[in-house]
């Protein structure tokens, strides 16, 4: 990994519930001897990556974060495209719906709706990265992935987010199998051992996957029935989205 690589890997450690971090606590998270992550994170902050709390000293995202985002949807509209799809779906069906886009090995969120009609709702966090193999949405990318993510997605070792993680690579391509015939995926805890999940593909200009719409519940509300039904919708509600993003889906 380069040194442009290692400093801008240390801006996915910021997170909701980890809003600004340290120099000790990134020289703990990433591994690193504390005067290469120092001089990583002072480039970050020439560059307006990051800023200091003038307080605490602790880093924080910093101003040029929200002037290329505002910049990349300007140019390139994504989330103001997907997201009254999203808000729609998720009204129809009384669940949360989220759209994730692919960005290297991961799932980068979008996006997502909660309608709250029920007492028990998903706790779903924008800045989490998903991971490929233990998602619904992941699953729904690998299904229709080329080769070499495909591969590098599932090399193991893979981590174990809860007992019921697909960490085999056998186990996994048959899966993968299962959800390019059906055209979605359906995860039961393998993230969040409470949560039940499926999931559609969604695909660019070329046919190529670039992300997914999924629908997530606690799985106490995720009986046969209300999964069945789920399917005709999600399916509709991902065509929905790719094309609206000028994609189209590849030819079975």
């Amino acid at each position: 990994m380069g040194t442009i690589s290692k400093a801008l890997e240390m801006l996915d450690l910021f997170s909701r519930t980890r809003p600004e971090i340290g120099l000790s606590e990134f020289v703990r998270l990433t591994g690193r001897d504390k005067a290469t992550v120092h001089r990583h994170l002072t480039s970050l902050q020439q560059n307006g990556f990051v800023e200091q709390n003038p307080t605490s000293r602790a880093y924080r995202l910093g101003p040029a974060i929200l002037r290329l985002s505002a910049l990349r949807e300007t140019t390139h509209p994504l989330r103001s495209v997907v997201r009254p799809i999203v808000t729609e779906f998720a009204k129809s069906i009384g669940e949360l719906a989220h759209v994730s886009i692919l960005q290297g090995k991961a799932l980068s969120p979008v996006c997502f709706s909660d309608p709250r009609v029920h007492g028990t709702q998903i706790a779903f966090d924008e800045s989490e990265m998903l991971p490929l193999h233990a998602t619904s949405s992941g699953l729904a990318v690998l299904a229709f992935a080329p080769p070499a993510l495909l591969k590098a997605a599932i090399k193991p070792p893979l981590t174990a987010y809860t007992p019921k993680t697909l960490c085999d690579p056998e186990a996994l391509a048959q899966t993968l199998t299962e959800v390019r015939g059906a055209g979605l995926s359906l995860c039961e805890g393998s993230f969040d051992i409470e949560v039940t999940s499926m999931a559609a593909p969604l695909f660019d200009s070329t046919g190529a996957v670039i992300g997914a719409l999924a629908v997530a519940m606690p799985q106490g509300r995720a009986d046969a029935e209300k999964l069945a039904a789920l399917r005709a919708p999600l399916l509709a509600a991902g065509k929905a989205i790719t094309l609206s993003l000028g994609g189209i889906a590849p030819k079975a």
